[in-house]
């Protein structure tokens, strides 16, 4: 079985990507098993002069990945170089890993009390199609790092960037059956790393629905997961904000990436007393978001994924929406949907569900109560902004809002040495940060009994 890759920006094949079945699978976990078990006896340092090497094969090869991701996902040039070096940077990070997981010396009576931190195994690590290598690497340079295999299924639209890491990795050193990207669908493949019991963990981004079937299964055996899903998230403009840095950046707050992204701020939430002034502002801002060619440098905002996700964003913005004004987008060939922004009541459908695509609604807010009322109002939780030149307000709201990333006078959500995941139905677990290569390891505690001499006086 193949599945055929279409360019997102006209529509023409790329190339087509054979689908593994459920022996296939099983045969690379195997594989996996016995890779892991030679890693995780590898000296530390061995291991981070391996995971090095990759992060400088990664570099050397920073065009090529994001060439890719330009006629695989439709991500403007510019985006897609930053996202490769993101990759590299993650590697790098997390090389400085394996020399520094360190456990305790915990004081105990009768004798010597130490814990280890042993790697789980095999690592199932299943990712999206809107950011498919950077979210790889959330997965697999941790997971590396401490001592684990891993196997990933990238998304069946945007596998090739993935494949091309896997690669990388075996040029760099990796030990064959390390780290291998198994394309195919998530009802074979994906479902495959939930029920097979040599996979010890379960890493996956996406969609809130498949989340809970994920961790369901996995419930069977108990096996650990780390789910990044879904997202509703709010950018709050208070009166007493940078009134025009707000409107200039909310943009590209919730439309770069064509809104696909879970992070997006979809929900512009704006104080009362300004919200005719920051409508005036957000206007020329949107019409100003260039839309286009991907390859194109100067390019801020691409295609979506696909057609069958174009209907589905389409679907948001019917012939009676409340629609403020929009900006533009070719014609023609591809996936194009322009940068919209709606004015709906608070309980419409848009309002509520996630677009994942360049559509944002504004509401109006009487006070910092009722902003953060109707921030929280979501079963999401995963991201999200604060505008204010009140540090104390800054704090305050920051404190109050259901999220698990947030930012005040910007729009940032990712850092890879800070953790990363949500709240509520956004996730389990977090990724990125320091901490992130303890989430691939079992605490183990190991007691010595010491003989007691008699005390001398």
């Amino acid at each position: 079985m193949t599945h055929t890759i279409v360019n997102p920006a006209d529509g023409t094949v790329v190339t087509t990507v054979s689908a593994a079945t459920v022996e296939e699978t099983d045969v690379a976990i195997e594989r996996a098993a016995r890779a892991q078990r030679e890693w995780a006896r590898a000296a530390p340092a061995d291991r981070a002069k391996v995971l090095r090497r990759f992060a400088d094969a990664v570099d050397g090869a920073l065009e090529e990945l994001a060439s890719l991701e330009v006629v695989n996902s439709g991500h403007p040039i510019a985006q897609a170089r930053g996202e490769a070096g993101h990759v590299r940077n993650v590697l790098e990070y997390y090389a400085a890993a394996p020399e520094r997981l360190s456990g305790r010396q915990i004081p105990v009576a009768g004798g010597l009390d130490v814990t280890f931190h042993e790697p789980l195994g095999v690592v199932g690590v299943i990712t999206p199609w809107n950011f498919p290598m950077t979210i790889a690497s959330w997965g697999f340079a941790p997971a590396l790092a401490a001592g684990n295999a891993v196997v990933l299924k990238p998304a069946e639209w945007t596998p090739l960037t993935s494949l091309r890491l896997a690669g990388l990795g075996l040029e760099a050193g990796l030990p064959e059956g390390l780290f291998q990207v198994i394309p195919g669908k998530g009802s074979v493949v994906g479902e495959r790393f939930v029920t097979n019991e040599t996979v010890r963990k379960v890493v996956f981004t996406g969609s809130t629905e498949v989340g809970r079937h994920i961790m369901a299964g996995c419930a069977a055996q108990v096996k650990r997961v780390t789910l990044e899903l879904g997202g509703k998230s709010a950018n709050i403009v208070f009166a007493d904000a940078d009134l025009e840095q707000a409107a200039a950046t909310a943009p590209y707050g919730v439309f770069e990436n064509a809104g696909q992204d879970c992070c997006a701020r979809s929900r512009i939430l704006v104080e009362r007393s300004v919200y005719d002034r920051f409508m005036e502002l957000l206007e020329p801002a949107v019409r100003g978001v260039k839309v286009g060619d991907p390859a194109d440098d100067t390019t801020e905002m691409g295609p979506l994924v696909a057609r069958e996700h174009l209907d589905r964003v389409a679907s948001f913005v019917p012939d009676d929406a409340d629609v403020a004004f929009r900006g533009s987008a070719p014609s023609g060939g591809g996936f194009w949907f322009p940068p919209t922004v709606l004015t709906p009541a608070r309980d419409a459908r848009v309002a509520r569900e996630e677009v994942f695509g360049p559509v944002v609604s504004v509401f109006p807010f009487d006070d910092e109560a009722d902003a953060v009322r109707f921030a929280n109002a979501t079963e999401y939780g995963l991201s999200g902004s604060i505008w204010t030149r009140d540090l104390s307000r800054g704090i305050r709201v920051a404190r109050a809002v259901e999220s698990g990333n947030l930012s005040v006078n910007s729009h940032s959500s990712v850092r890879y040495a800070t953790p990363f995941g949500g709240f509520k139905q956004s996730g389990l677990g977090r990724e990125l940060g320091p901490d992130a290569p303890l989430a691939f390891t079992e605490t183990k505690n190991v007691f010595f009994a010491v003989d007691q001499p008699p005390l001398v006086d």
